[in-house]
């Protein structure tokens, strides 16, 4: 060994490449420049490569929410419980918002339900790049994973809570019927559109942090012109009809309506308003993904 020494030190370096050489090699090997924005359809293939870092993401996070408590996971049952029994005593009893429900309790549990996932998703959403720059200045990842692992890791957390729906419909009187498999498709909709949101507001939150400040706000507004308490179509009656349709089939209500409409008994399941919602699902994760992708080289520098 001692003998090969001299050999090593003395030996010729290898042929230096050049700049076509080396970019060809590189490309042979899918590596690309850091900071350099791919193609977008290279990048939809790099998301689907790292799916299984995704996947493992997601599963962490959403079990670390109620990891130190002492009551563990149990609170992702207790959490959506205590708000379905507070807001019937407010809304329910004291300010008698029903409206023409039958079932206000099962009307009012999804509303409940529902939008603890939307707004969990929005306003985590929102800060899924500028609350992880270690991570986004440590590994070289397509950043869209980020948004995405929020909107799976809260799909995760509301599991627990979607069950519990189910045991409060069958408290509350309602019949086991076909309609409640068009459920989990009320919950996909529901996800896809959101995960559209975030990928917008991350994009928009990693531009201006003072943007963030306005989430909180949006999300209480939201959380009472999307019906969550009472029904919208029974309260906008009187109103023009562009306005109507303005509120009603916004998708923030909609994404109550349709799961209300799969769940509810007393509440017929209305083709158009799915179809509706079908194409804010596609129109706003599309949306999302090109505007997050065109700024996919600036994450992380500020």
């Amino acid at each position: 060994m001692a003998d090969l020494a001299p050999a090593r030190e003395g030996a010729a370096p290898p042929p230096a490449l050049s700049v076509d050489e080396a970019q060809d090699l590189a490309a042979r090997h899918g590596l690309r420049v850091l900071g350099e924005r791919p193609p977008l359809a290279q990048y939809l293939r790099d998301l689907w490569r790292r799916r299984s870092f995704l996947w493992t993401l997601s599963r962490a996070e959403s079990y670390a929410v109620h990891e130190a408590n002492a009551l563990g996971q149990l609170w992702s049952v207790l959490n959506p419980a205590l708000l379905i029994g507070s807001y019937y005593l407010i809304f329910g009893l004291l300010l008698s918002t029903r409206g023409n429900i039958e079932n206000f309790v099962g009307f009012l549990s999804i509303g409940v339900v529902m939008f603890a996932f939307t707004s969990a998703v929005v306003t985590r959403g929102a800060r899924a790049i500028t609350g992880r720059l270690g991570l986004v200045r440590t590994l070289h990842f397509p950043r869209a994973i980020l948004p995405m692992s929020v909107t799976l890791s809260e799909l995760f957390a509301s599991l627990a809570g979607f069950g519990l729906l189910f045991v409060l419909m069958f408290a509350t009187g309602e019949p086991a019927q076909w309609k409640w498999l068009l459920f989990p498709v009320a919950v996909a909709l529901q996800a896809i559109t959101l995960l559209g949101l975030a990928l917008i507001t991350a994009r928009l939150v990693n531009m201006s942090a003072d943007i963030a400040n306005f989430v909180p706000v949006t999300v209480r507004l939201l959380r009472y012109i999307s019906g969550v308490f009472f029904p919208v179509a029974h309260y906008v009656k009187g109103a023009p009809a562009l306005v109507q349709d303005a509120l009603t089939l916004q998708p923030f209500a909609l994404m109550l309506t349709t799961s209300r409409q799969a769940l509810l008994s007393g509440q017929p399941v209305v083709v158009t308003d799915w179809v509706v919602m079908l194409g804010w699902a596609v129109v706003t994760v599309a949306v999302g993904l090109v505007v997050f992708w065109r700024a996919e080289a600036r994450y992380g520098l500020v």
